[in-house]
């Protein structure tokens, strides 16, 4: 039903017209090049392992270890594509874009003791046998359960609200502070104006050296990626749909958590009332 070249409508708007998700749809060709692919891969894997390593020292380790002609920009375009950026400070990092929404963050010296009283989210590119997409999770704080997320071939703000909007419907409730960073996606008017319906949520946005917050969900994206998504290599955004909702719902339910003591992060959640 949906026309990919229609000459009036975007796929987008023809997705709106019919009430049709468009992360359901199949993944247009890969516009990467195979060997663009590779590199992304690998990039991928080194990012996990090396945070603070920009396109510079990524160009250094791809050609040495793995002898590959990538040269720093041809890196640097690639992990802007996938959304990679090193986590080290850099001058005037707490300045917004221009005409974009700024939001304190609240969680500095915050004591976070309950469910549903901080909510985080973040995106992770997902590498696949033919192409790409990304992964969008929001995480409760506390428990460290993942309550909503979404796949997409594309990193917009579609994503993120398909993410939000299920952590709503699986929590029965909104977080009190939703904490994110700066990215274009969590600055936009859409999400903005989705988390300012709920009057009492808090929007909380990390600010400059504040780049820590996401280790708890950067855990969550390694975890995932060498233990299903590397080894099964999926070949559609359908199958790594189905993929992603075993492991989700195998991480939430069965796997013991170190830092909750060995209890599970659905049971860790549930112990406490939530808030709403």
């Amino acid at each position: 039903m949906v026309e990919q070249g229609h000459p009036q409508l975007s796929v987008r708007q023809q997705c709106i017209l019919l009430e049709v998700n468009r992360n359901r749809l199949e993944a247009p060709p890969a516009k990467t090049t195979p060997e663009d692919l590779r590199i992304m891969r690998l990039l991928d894997e080194l990012h996990l392992k090396e945070p603070c390593y920009g396109a510079r020292r990524m160009s250094l380790v791809l050609g040495r270890d793995h002898a590959l002609p990538a040269d720093r920009k041809r890196v640097a375009r690639l992990m802007r594509l996938m959304g990679l950026e090193a986590c080290w400070p850099k001058p005037r990092t707490s300045v917004p874009g221009r005409g974009h929404p700024v939001f304190p963050y609240l969680l500095r010296d915050l004591v976070i003791d309950r469910p549903n009283q901080v909510w985080c989210a973040d995106i992770t590119y997902i590498p696949m046998a033919n192409g790409y997409c990304y992964l969008m999770a929001v995480m409760d704080w506390y428990s460290r359960k993942v309550l909503g997320w979404a796949v997409s071939t594309t990193m917009d703000v579609n994503l993120c609200l398909e993410a939000f909007r299920m952590a709503v419907r699986m929590a029965g409730c909104y977080p009190e502070i939703m904490n994110t960073d700066q990215g274009s996606q969590f600055t936009s008017r859409e999400w903005v104006a989705e988390l300012q319906q709920y009057e009492a949520l808090r929007i909380s946005m990390d600010g400059k050296g504040r780049w820590v917050d996401n280790v708890f969900i950067e855990r969550l994206w390694w975890s995932f990626k060498y233990e299903d998504v590397y080894l099964k290599a999926y070949e559609t955004p359908r199958e790594l749909e189905r993929g992603a909702s075993a492991w989700m719902d195998r991480y939430n339910h069965y796997r013991p958590h170190s830092s909750l003591d060995g209890q599970t992060p659905a049971a860790c959640y549930a112990a406490i009332s939530k808030v709403a």
